[in-house]
C-alpha cells in the first residue's frame, strides 16, 4: 500500500508539486547548481543571438539540452516550491492580504483577476484562496491549468475587463537573460494591469492594482548594479509604490501597487555600478526612456 501511495505522488511532478516529501528528489545543492547553470546558459545564448553568432547559439542549445532542457529546470524549480524547502512563494502574498480578507468576501466584491507569469503549479496558495480568478501562463507549460505562452508576446487587452487586478512575477524577472529585457518586462506589466484608481473607499484600494514580485535575494542585496533604493527608483518611475516587502536569506518579496501614471517622459536607467567587489553578481534592470 505504501509503495502505491508514493507512486501516485511521484506522478504529480509534471505540474503539481505535492505537499508531502517525495522519496526521489533532487538535492538542494544539485537543484541550485542546475538552476544557476541554466540561467548562465540562457544569458550566454541571448548574447550570442545579439551578436548574430548562430554557431555559438547552436552550441549553447546543445549544452542546455545536455542539462535536460527547460523541463529539468522546471523540475528543479518545483523542488524549490516544496514545503520542506521554503515552499510556495505566494503564501507570503496571502499573509499580506489577511488584514483585508473580509473585503474579499463582501457581497459587494467579486473575485479579483490574477495573472501568474511563470506558473509552475495550479495548487499554490493564491490558487486555493478562493479570492482570485486565476490565469496562469508559462513558456513551457507542465499542466493543463497553465497556458503555454510568452508574456512578452501575449496579446494586449482589448479593454479594462481583460486587464488584471494583480500580476505575479515570482522568480521570473531574474530568468530574463538581459537587463534591457527585464526593464521591458516591468514596463509591459502596466499594459495588463487595471488602471489605478484616483480615489476609492474600498479597503482593497491600498493594495490593488498591483505587482507581486519575488527575486533571489542576491539580485538586490549583492548585485553590482542593483540595490533596494535603485529598484524603488525604477518602480516609482513606472508609477508603482512599494506597499509591502520582505527579505529573507534566499528571497526578496515585494508588493508594488500601481498608484500613478508612468513618468513622462520616461526616465532612462542605465547599468551603473552601485557596489564594487569581485563577489558581486551582475543582476541589473535597464529602462530606455526618451533621454536614453
Amino acid at each position: 500500500m505504501t509503495s502505491k501511495k508514493r507512486g501516485r505522488l511521484k506522478n504529480l511532478t509534471a505540474g503539481r508539486p505535492p505537499t508531502a516529501r517525495k522519496p526521489n528528489s533532487i538535492s538542494r545543492k544539485a537543484t541550485k547548481t542546475l538552476i544557476n547553470s541554466h540561467h548562465l546558459l540562457e544569458k550566454k545564448k541571448a548574447q550570442a543571438i545579439a551578436r548574430g553568432d548562430r554557431e555559438a547559439e547552436s552550441a549553447i542549445d546543445n549544452e542546455i539540452a545536455a542539462f535536460g532542457g527547460i523541463e529539468t529546470y522546471q523540475l528543479a524549480s518545483l523542488q524549490g516550491q516544496r514545503l520542506d524547502r521554503g515552499g510556495d512563494s505566494s503564501r507570503v502574498l496571502m499573509e499580506w492580504l489577511k488584514p483585508v480578507e473580509s473585503a474579499f468576501h463582501s457581497s459587494t466584491n467579486t473575485r479579483l483577476r490574477m495573472l501568474e507569469v511563470g506558473a509552475l503549479s495550479t495548487t499554490n496558495a493564491c490558487s486555493r484562496s478562493g479570492i482570485f480568478d486565476m490565469e496562469r501562463i508559462d513558456l513551457n507549460s507542465q499542466s493543463d491549468g497553465i497556458l503555454q505562452q510568452d508574456f512578452m508576446k501575449r496579446p494586449l487587452p482589448k479593454g479594462e475587463s481583460e486587464r488584471f487586478d494583480i500580476i505575479s512575477l515570482s522568480l521570473v524577472l531574474n530568468f530574463v537573460p538581459d537587463a534591457m529585457g527585464r526593464g521591458a518586462m516591468l514596463l509591459r506589466t502596466l499594459d495588463f494591469l487595471k488602471q489605478f484608481a484616483v480615489e476609492s473607499s474600498s479597503d482593497l484600494h491600498g493594495l490593488f492594482p498591483s505587482l507581486f514580485m519575488v527575486l533571489p535575494a542576491p539580485c538586490v542585496t549583492n548585485s553590482r548594479y542593483m540595490n533596494e533604493v535603485h529598484l524603488e527608483l525604477i518602480m516609482t518611475t513606472l508609477g508603482y509604490v512599494k506597499a509591502r516587502s520582505k527579505i529573507t536569506q534566499k528571497l526578496v518579496y515585494y508588493l508594488w501597487v500601481r498608484k500613478s501614471p508612468v513618468q513622462s517622459p520616461l526616465a532612462t536607467f542605465k547599468k551603473i555600478e552601485l557596489r564594487s567587489g569581485h563577489s558581486r553578481n551582475n543582476f541589473a534592470v535597464v529602462l530606455r526612456g526618451l533621454s536614453g
